[in-house]
C-alpha cells in the first residue's frame, strides 16, 4: 500500500509537476507546494460560497471516465456543514443519475465555483457522498421557498482548495444583480420626471400670466 498523497500532490500531481518543470514554471509553485493548500473553510471561502448560485461538480467512474454536472439554486445554496464539509440539497432532475452512480463507486470529486460578476473562481478537490436517508439533513440544506423538490443531499469533504486567477473570465451579471444596479437609476429618473412636470406646470402658468400657487 502506497503512502498517502500530500495535500500538494492532490492539486499538483507528479505528472503536473513534471509538466511544470518541462515548461519552466515549476519554480513559481515551489513555495505553494512546500506550504500546502488550505483544506479548511475560511472566512474568505465562506463569503465566496454565500454569493454563489451555480456550481460545477466533477466526478468519475471507477475506471476514471470524467463527468461534470451543473448544480444550482438560490444564492448560497451550498452550505457550510463544518470546517471541512460543504453540502447542498440535490433536486429532482432528468433522472439520469450519472453523478450518483459515479459516487457509488468512486468518491473522488471536484467543485468548480465561478463568479463572473466579480471575475473570481475557486476550485476545490475532495471526496463526495450521497445521503438519501437523512430527512433532517436535507431539510437543513434546502432553501425555504425555492420551487424545487429536494430528493437527497450531497456532502463534499474538502481535501484542498485554491483561488484561481481571473484571467479570461468574461464579466456577466445575473438578472437580479442588474435589477439592483438599475434601481438607483430608475429612482433618479422618477425624481427627474416629477421635477420636470413641476417645471413644465410652472412655465405654463408664467406663459398665461397666472400667479404661482402658494
Amino acid at each position: 500500500m502506497g503512502r498517502p498523497l500530500s495535500n500538494s500532490e492532490i492539486v499538483f500531481t507528479p505528472a503536473a509537476r513534471a509538466a511544470q518543470a518541462e515548461r519552466g514554471s515549476a519554480h513559481s509553485y515551489d513555495k505553494r507546494v512546500a506550504e500546502g493548500f488550505p483544506d479548511r473553510v475560511t472566512p474568505e471561502l465562506t463569503a465566496f460560497i454565500a454569493e454563489q448560485d451555480t456550481a460545477f461538480l466533477a466526478t468519475a467512474t471507477k475506471d476514471g471516465a470524467p463527468y461534470i454536472q451543473h448544480r444550482g439554486g438560490p444564492k448560497g445554496f451550498i452550505k457550510i456543514v463544518n470546517d471541512r464539509t460543504l453540502g447542498f440539497a440535490d433536486y429532482r432532475g432528468n433522472r439520469q443519475y450519472i453523478t450518483l452512480a459515479n459516487l457509488s463507486e468512486n468518491d473522488r470529486a471536484y467543485l468548480f465555483l465561478l463568479d463572473p460578476g466579480r471575475r473570481q473562481r475557486i476550485k476545490l478537490w475532495g471526496r463526495a457522498r450521497v445521503v438519501g436517508d437523512d430527512a433532517a439533513l436535507v431539510e437543513k440544506l434546502f432553501d425555504e421557498g425555492y420551487k424545487a423538490r429536494p430528493e437527497r443531499a450531497i456532502l463534499f469533504t474538502i481535501e484542498a482548495w485554491d483561488v484561481n486567477c481571473s484571467q479570461h473570465i468574461v464579466t456577466r451579471f445575473t438578472e437580479s444583480e442588474i435589477e439592483r444596479a438599475l434601481q438607483p437609476v430608475r429612482d433618479k429618473l422618477i425624481a427627474l420626471e416629477a421635477e420636470n412636470g413641476t417645471l413644465r406646470a410652472e412655465l405654463a402658468r408664467v406663459k398665461k400670466n397666472e400667479p404661482t400657487p402658494p
